[in-house]
């Protein structure tokens, strides 16, 4: 229980052995913005290999922990009296670990509990930063930076422009008590009178720090120097790659129940009739199918900052819509839907004076591809609407008996798909609406528009719904690797949360299509596709609305 009444959630790792006779040393371990526990679970992982108790946390705010984000040191002071309470844990041996705004989160447990713990390590993160109490040669205890070479927030925590130049950030000096560039590697200070510092500098991004062996290794080899009473094990021995190629798979399981599920319904006696046979496409051929493309590939990413920027500026978390990012996607997606229904109605109408100009012949369809004799019923959209739910509350079953049975959910990297809370359900249920109507507009535009064969392709639809976003971060790191710096350096979080849109993308493009095929209309995969859309992005965000 957090301050104010504030629930937080942990998952706690005891090594085999550990008891109140036989306490360990202990590790607060936090995850960073928008993220959660299981995004951080290859660090806890790898301490408690090497005998730790360790609390991996979800922040205030966060994965199930309850709102606000921001809110009483994020959750770190609380974190760290849970942890001191512990029997099981040596209450003179314990460590502290954050990446980016987890970081934050250890420096405010560490000034509520100056004398509460023996060593830090901050990833990707830093002292002060305004949410953050200011470093100094003395404070904190014992200190270890590891601040990747290409770190997309080297301006806010390091203040300088590029990561590769974090050694000479003077703010980074002040810390160390340095009067030039810092050395990476070099112990600075004295670790039995608490001053040590060490800067590290693994090469690989902010977000890359979860999935970097030498990011893991250096906070492993810091608190091997610093605390006692561990298991030693050497720094390459690390086994979480297999954690990740394991929830990895979970994912396209995932992706598979939906489908087979989906299917099966598609079979039943009272469903069955949304089964047709996929008609031949009537949409946009030759230099207009290209042209569609292209709009397809850029608007959605010349839009995404501009649009990003008016979500935050018009919709403030609210009781209603509580969540600062979900909001932000929320008004990109539904100004994403007007441009592209504009967009549409004029191929339509465009289509209808080309026909109208044609030869006669008998039977005309329509310019998308449905028969003129033939439209869907309410009856058939609400058996599309119960297909949706049937398919994606059987992937929502399986997440549930896999989180109860492994304490892991699916994911890769940072790309998690959770369980909801309660909370997180009327979340989910407030942001369907405006995540429906993008799932709509977006699968006729593919099945009416654009699809060039009677099935359609599922890779050509893939491309056209996330190849600009591709193409976008292949710009964006492809400029970060070779300069130091984004190639929109003042938008690092932006950037970070567009890495999400390709995974994302390319799955609402799998269900889209395969619907399509088998129900040839639009609704069963628009609706199979906003329940996850909505889903994945209510639990894996951040609250900063407090109920």
């Amino acid at each position: 229980m957090g301050a104010n009444g504030a629930q937080l959630s942990g998952l706690l790792y005891i090594p085999r052995g550990v008891s109140a006779e036989k306490p360990a040393p202990g590790i607060l371990a936090v995850h960073g913005y928008i993220n959660s526990r299981e995004t951080h679970a290859d660090f806890a992982i790898e301490f408690a290999r090497r005998g730790y108790v360790v609390l991996n946390m979800d922040q205030a705010g966060h994965g199930f922990s309850d709102g606000p984000a921001f809110a009483n040191g994020f959750g770190g002071p609380a974190g760290l009296a849970y942890l001191r309470s512990l029997d099981l844990v040596d209450k003179d041996n314990i460590g502290l670990e954050g990446h980016s705004m987890g970081g934050w989160t250890i420096l405010n447990a560490a000034a509520a509990y100056p004398d509460g713990y023996k060593a830090m390590v901050l990833e990707g993160s830093s002292t002060g930063s305004g949410f953050a109490p200011e470093g100094t040669p003395t404070s904190p205890r014992n200190l270890a930076v590891v601040f990747s070479k290409y770190d997309e927030f080297s301006g806010l925590m390091w203040e300088v422009p590029r990561a590769l130049d974090v050694a000479q950030s003077t703010k980074l000096q002040k810390v160390f008590g340095a009067t030039g560039p810092v050395e990476p590697g070099r112990v600075y200070g004295d670790l039995a009178a608490g001053t040590a510092r060490v800067l590290y500098t693994p090469n690989t991004t902010h977000p890359g720090d979860h999935l970097s062996r030498d990011a893991i290794g250096n906070a492993v080899s810091w608190f091997g120097q610093t605390l006692e009473g561990g298991t030693p094990l050497p720094v390459s021995n690390q086994i979480w790659p297999w954690k990740e190629f394991g929830t990895t798979l979970g994912w396209f399981g995932f992706v598979l129940v939906v489908l087979g599920s989906g299917g099966l319904l598609l079979q039943t006696r009272s469903l069955g009739g949304l089964n047709r046979v996929p008609s031949q496409p009537q949409g946009a051929a030759g230099p207009g199918w290209w042209l569609g493309a292209l709009v397809m590939l850029a608007v959605p990413v010349l839009t995404y900052f501009p649009f990003f920027r008016l979500g935050a500026e018009w919709l403030k978390p609210s009781s209603l819509w509580p969540q600062s990012i979900t909001n932000q996607i929320m008004v990109w997606a539904l100004l994403n839907t007007v441009i592209s229904l504009v967009l549409y109605l004029l191929w339509r109408a465009t289509a209808r004076r080309q026909l109208a100009a044609a030869p006669a012949v008998d039977a005309p369809a329509q310019p998308d591809g449905v028969p003129a004799a033939r439209g869907s019923t309410w009856s058939e959209i609400g058996k599309s609407a119960l297909v949706a739910l049937g398919a994606v509350g059987t992937g929502y079953l399986s997440l549930l008996l896999t989180s109860y049975f492994f304490n892991v959910d699916y994911r890769f990297w940072f790309v998690g798909l959770k369980p909801m809370t309660t909370g997180q359900f009327r979340m989910f249920l407030a942001y369907l609406i405006p995540f429906t109507l993008y799932a709509l507009m977006a699968a006729t535009v593919l099945h009416r528009q654009m699809r060039r064969s009677a099935r359609g392709s599922m890779l050509t639809n893939a491309l056209l719904l996330a190849g600009g976003f591709l193409l976008f971060l292949l710009v964006q790191y492809g400029t970060l690797f070779s300069t130091g710096q984004l190639f929109t350096a003042g938008e690092p979080l932006n950037v970070i949360v567009a890495i999400q849109f390709l995974p994302i993308l390319v799955i609402l493009a799998i269900f889209m299509t395969y619907f399509a095929r088998r129900t040839d209309r639009v609704y069963t995969g628009a609706f199979v596709s906003s329940l996850f859309l909505t889903w994945y992005i209510v639990a894996g965000q951040a609250t900063q609305f407090a109920f």
